[in-house]
């Protein structure tokens, strides 16, 4: 049961509540019930004491609808029309956001059609509320989902294409951090951050294995023209090698041109790219590796330094940048992340490095 400060209790299953109720509730102040389905303890229900309670898109009877809202309760209904669940209780799988990729195009699947939704531009504020709940109800599956749990972040280019050099780097990086007992994150895109997520899933198998499945996904380099064999020919890989070590994507329907990779195994899906961008460098309590990028992995780099900036000695985290000719020349970022830290706690938290068994080494426990 996930418990919250105070006397608030978040409840998403059948079985969460059935324990509460076994267990002698008579009331259920601060009880925060989530999309579960709750038509089959209406008797259940009825005994209890509704005031104090949220139900966030449950399904309940009329009889049990009367006795909450009359008892105290507040009933946040279903949102009409929606390709997506407003109230989620859990985090997105591939399987999920890709269903029925191995007999429908990538339009048809729900991740197309929920940017495609997302696409209407209407001032409708029902929509704008929608959007809003669905991730808030992310949000709050992703804390359940890192609950206790130690984070490195990789970001890097979603432009890096399957076999490049730079793609063999990122899975290698990513197999070798999930070997560690930290768990990985990345932006839950393609290129480099799927090269990431790749790694850490195939992070129970041999080195080998690592280098047949990028050959195998190399087939189809980049999800541009085709989504749909990009993506493919990645649950293709996914079904040779079942075995999927742990990690997750945090990925955004703002840009929703760039499909989410099929190797993250949670994926924190949000529409406000802002709430994605906070979300994913605040989790990262163990650091984050930022390999080559463009303008989105610069963005990140100083959104991650701003926050080392004001942070206090003990809440710095690492900031390890892979390239030194990259980002001391290319894209001059060094430079100007030594500069800010002179002087501040943040300046020992910097690292510029060229081998990735260096960078393992920064971030390792």
């Amino acid at each position: 049961m996930r418990k919250r400060i105070g006397a608030i209790v978040d409840i998403d299953s059948l079985d969460e509540l059935d324990a509460l109720l076994a267990a002698g509730a008579t009331r259920m102040a601060g009880w925060r019930i989530q999309d579960v389905d709750l038509r089959g303890r209406t008797d259940a229900l009825l005994t209890l004491d509704p005031r104090g309670a949220v139900l966030l898109g449950c399904d309940i009877t009329e009889t049990t609808h009367r006795h909450l809202t009359t008892g105290g309760a507040l009933i946040f209904p279903d949102l009409p029309e929606l390709p997506f669940d407003t109230y989620r209780a859990r985090l997105y799988t591939p399987d999920e956001l890709y269903a029925e990729i191995d007999t429908e195009p990538y339009s048809r699947t729900p991740d197309a059609l929920i940017y495609a939704w997302s696409r209407q531009r209407d001032r409708d504020a029902t929509r704008r509320m929608a959007q809003a709940l669905h991730d808030h109800a992310v949000d709050a599956a992703l804390e359940e989902q890192l609950a206790g749990a130690r984070t490195v972040g990789v970001m890097g280019g979603h432009a890096v294409n399957r076999g490049d050099d730079d793609y063999r780097r990122a899975a290698r990086l990513g197999y070798r951090l999930a070997r560690t007992d930290l768990g990985v994150m990345t932006g839950g895109g393609p290129g480099a951050m799927e090269a990431t997520n790749l790694g850490a899933s195939l992070s129970s198998y041999d080195d080998a294995t690592l280098d047949d499945a990028i050959e195998m996904l190399a087939a189809a380099p980049t999800f541009r023209p085709s989504v749909t064999r990009w993506a493919r020919v990645a649950f293709a890989v996914r079904a040779r090698w079942p075995e999927h070590g742990h990690s997750l994507g945090i990925p955004t329907w703002f840009y929703g041109h760039e499909p989410p990779n099929a190797f993250a195994t949670g994926i924190a899906k949000y529409f406000q790219n802002s709430v994605r961008e906070d979300t994913l460098l605040r989790h990262c309590d163990a650091g984050i590796v930022f390999l080559p990028g463009a303008a989105g992995t610069v963005q990140e780099i100083f959104q991650d330094a701003c926050e080392n900036y004001y942070a206090d000695r003990a809440t710095v985290a690492p900031m390890v940048l892979v390239g030194s000719g990259y980002w001391t020349d290319q894209v001059p970022v060094w430079p100007l992340l030594r500069r800010l830290g002179d002087g501040r706690p943040m300046a020992r938290c910097l690292h510029l490095v060229d081998d990735l068994d260096e960078a393992v080494e920064i971030i390792r426990p």
